[in-house]
């Protein structure tokens, strides 16, 4: 097939969407018959939208890979001109991440252009349908874009139940692939040498972009109960923050925690792996959820896992076999982490080992192209 993936790529840097893409198309290119393109973003947000540092990479462009820099999200003229580039291009399939309204105008625009070639086939694979932060017009712009697209990919029940009030054109879940472009796992005691971590502490982390729905705040004060009760247990929180990190410090400052390590800058994908080695679990103490990049991250580096009860994340973290599912408040959440020290990193291990099998990388090819009705 030739197959163009639309989305986030290098030249803007990893993490979420971009590593998600990036390790999707190596995924299509190891049939060894596709051709595989990425169509990225000359600008993807106008600075007002953008909450973090910077949105670029200082890493050279992957070799492996062929990243044409086209996009702009906020210019309608370029949105036509990438549209007539790609319908030229007469591929099979167009691959199309949506997570937010705003980028609708810009991608219905160019799938608009695409579908004049009679000949593609548009899969959207949807990481979120209604957005974890209100937007304005969001119904009508989602269905503008939806309308040029013939077939979805969620990985959660919540985001196909959200798809479901807009469309019943085919659709298929599928899990979140294991991110397996990081490294392999590391020894502790190595993570924890590299990034100048005691060895010998109880540490969990608390991995990504740090935003309200994300629920750290909640955790921050459930590890205020465990400093009460002289756990010894240390929260690692590594990621940028995505909006005002001042309700966050009142918390620490308000409880004086000494159990709190911050490294708060973005984390690039050649730490990535040292942070996942370290930690003795991973909590996501979500708020509200849909599916979560941090969770096959931890499959990957064989760490059992604290989740919160909502959106798809129980079903992805099965209670008591490769973690804990606790209720997103303060108490449930200390309890649980307290639950995983109880049981031991290698109570949960076997069954973890066992469950991360589903998430496959060519088993999301597999079903992106049955959705597509491509046969190859």
């Amino acid at each position: 097939m030739k197959v163009i993936i639309i989305g986030s790529a290098h030249p803007l840097r990893g993490g979420g969407l971009a590593t998600f893409n990036e390790r999707l198309a190596r995924a299509f290119q190891a049939d060894g018959n596709n051709d595989v393109t990425i169509y990225t973003f000359s600008l993807q947000y106008p600075k007002l939208l953008f909450p973090g540092t910077t949105q670029y990479s200082e890493y050279p462009a992957p070799k492996d890979l062929n990243i044409k820099v086209r996009i702009n999200s906020v210019n309608p003229f370029n949105w036509y001109s990438v549209g007539n580039e790609i319908a030229k291009e007469n591929a099979d399939l167009v691959l199309i991440r949506y997570w937010m309204p705003f980028m609708a105008p810009a991608f219905g625009t160019i799938l608009g252009r695409v579908r004049k070639n009679k000949k593609t086939r548009i899969v959207c694979l949807a990481d979120n349908v209604i957005p974890h932060e209100k937007f304005p017009l969001q119904t009508p712009l989602t269905k503008y874009f939806f309308k040029y697209v013939d077939g979805f990919i969620t990985m959660s029940e919540s985001v196909m139940d959200d798809l479901r009030k807009f469309t019943d054109k085919p659709a298929q879940l599928v899990e979140h692939p294991l991110y397996d472009s990081f490294g392999a796992p590391l020894p502790k005691e190595e993570a924890r040498t590299h990034l100048k971590l005691d060895i010998d502490k109880k540490i969990i982390l608390f991995f990504g972009f740090i935003r309200q729905y994300k629920g750290l705040d909640l955790l921050l004060e459930a590890m205020n109960i465990l400093q009460e009760k002289s756990s010894g247990i240390q929260l690692l929180i590594a990621g940028e923050f995505y909006e005002d990190r001042a309700n966050y410090d009142k918390i620490i400052q308000k409880y004086s925690l000494k159990n709190v390590i911050l490294r708060t800058n973005f984390i690039p994908d050649s730490e990535v792996r040292f942070y996942l080695s370290a930690a003795d679990f991973v909590v996501q103490p979500y708020r509200d959820a849909t599916q979560s990049g941090v969770t096959p991250l931890a499959y990957h580096y064989e760490k059992p896992m604290l989740v919160t009860n909502v959106g798809g994340l129980p079903r992805l973290v099965p209670n008591g076999k490769v973690g804990v599912v606790a209720e997103p408040e303060p108490r449930a959440i200390a309890d649980g982490i307290e639950e995983l020290y109880k049981n031991g990193e290698n109570y949960y291990i076997p069954n973890l080992l066992e469950n991360r099998k589903k998430y496959s990388w060519e088993t999301l090819v597999e079903e992106i192209t049955k959705v597509a009705q491509i046969h190859s």
